[in-house]
């Protein structure tokens, strides 16, 4: 920390000192517009769906609003000193004031960000940038973040900080400040590393290895994300299923009953070929013809028992799977509906039929 302040030329600190002071002394006003953003922002997401994890805000320290004070520029003309280059920090920079949204996955990061953007009456938001895209460009790693640049509107608690502050600044109301948008991961990465690479007690102490092992864990975090995704997603699309007047009444179509099949049992699609007409033909013998019936037929605790009764030897197919599972449900029902005349399918299916049944009987009272 202060390694901009620790380089800066001696003829630029008294000016960043002067700011300095005059941000400790307003610091006290300006918490209060921090926790007004904070309250606003989470009422704007009381009735949210899904609602984020925690709103948190913070109000920038002094010693980093020094060191950011600090920071130079090369000077237009060449031959000159380094100019500041926020030469008027209080009004320059627009992180005084940070409230952080953390959600739970990386979709919720858009969801929330527009839900903000539309709030008019409060927010004028005026700079929307994804912080990972630099990352994805480059080929490298780095937390993936939301950033809003936000203005207030007519907000009275900003009045009163104005009139703190003084000239030149108008008690209008309009403040400008940050949010960040994250998910739970990210954050807890971004926590982590800003605290040992910018906190550190002394920045000496900083080695590559640090550089290597961060870069390597936010590649596992992505990682991580991706798989919590597309576990939301399965899940939404398993919900889905049970939904009557929605999903769940989508008719069986063979391409629907692979769609279903591959969504619930992923594990258990060894198919050699996408020809899923056979299973249309099997439940629609038992007048299962939606979505939700397929869902219910496939339920985990009735595929348990059909291969504990059946002791496969080698995990069946699903051609094979599903056709035990009708077994199981509609037992001779099922025989005698599907084997007609194929006396080797109906030898097959009666010796399983006993072997259920048998298994069932063992079994009585258990669950």
């Amino acid at each position: 920390m202060g390694r901009h302040w620790d380089r800066l030329d001696d003829s630029l600190r008294p000016q960043v000192q002067a700011s300095t002071d005059e941000f400790e002394r307003v610091r006290p006003e300006l918490e209060k517009v921090t926790r007004e953003m904070q309250s606003t922002i989470r009422d704007v997401f009381r009735d949210a769906e899904p609602a984020p994890l925690f709103v948190a805000a913070r109000t920038k320290s002094l010693e980093s609003f020094r060191d950011k004070a600090s920071r130079t520029m090369l000077a237009q003309e060449p031959g000159h000193p380094p100019v500041l280059e926020f030469p008027d920090p209080l009004r320059q920079l627009n992180d005084l004031v940070g409230v952080r949204v953390i959600v739970s996955l990386p979709h919720e990061i858009r969801e929330a960000a527009h839900l903000l953007k539309r709030q008019r009456s409060e927010f004028d938001c005026r700079s929307d940038r994804e912080k990972d895209i630099g990352y994805i460009e480059s080929g490298t790693y780095g937390y993936s973040s939301r950033h809003l640049i936000m203005r207030t509107i007519q907000n009275d608690v900003v009045k009163e900080y104005q009139r703190v502050l003084g000239e030149p600044a108008k008690p209008n109301g309009s403040y400008i400040f940050e949010v960040q948008i994250r998910t739970i991961l990210a954050h807890a990465w971004s926590e982590i590393e800003h605290g040992i690479r910018f906190k550190a007690a002394d920045p000496r102490a900083w080695s590559p290895y640090f550089d290597r092992q961060f870069i390597a864990t936010a590649a596992m975090l992505e990682s991580v994300e991706t798989v919590f995704s597309e576990l939301h997603e399965r899940y939404e699309a398993v919900t889905g299923y049970w939904d009557e007047d929605g999903e769940g009444d989508a008719p069986l179509t063979p391409n629907r009953i692979r769609e279903v099949w591959q969504t619930l049992l992923p594990h258990v699609d060894r198919k050699a070929d996408d020809d899923w007409g056979w299973a249309a033909e099997l439940l629609a013998a038992h007048g299962l013809r939606r979505t939700i019936e397929l869902a219910g037929l496939l339920e985990a605790d009735a595929i348990t028992k059909v291969r504990r009764a059946l002791e496969h030897r080698y995990s069946p197919g699903p051609d094979r799977l599903l056709d035990d599972v009708l077994l199981w449900r509609f037992g001779k029902r099922h025989i005698e509906l599907t084997a007609v005349d194929d006396n080797h399918r109906r030898e097959s299916l009666l010796r399983r039929h006993r072997q259920m049944e048998a298994y069932r009987q063992a079994h009585e009272g258990d669950g």
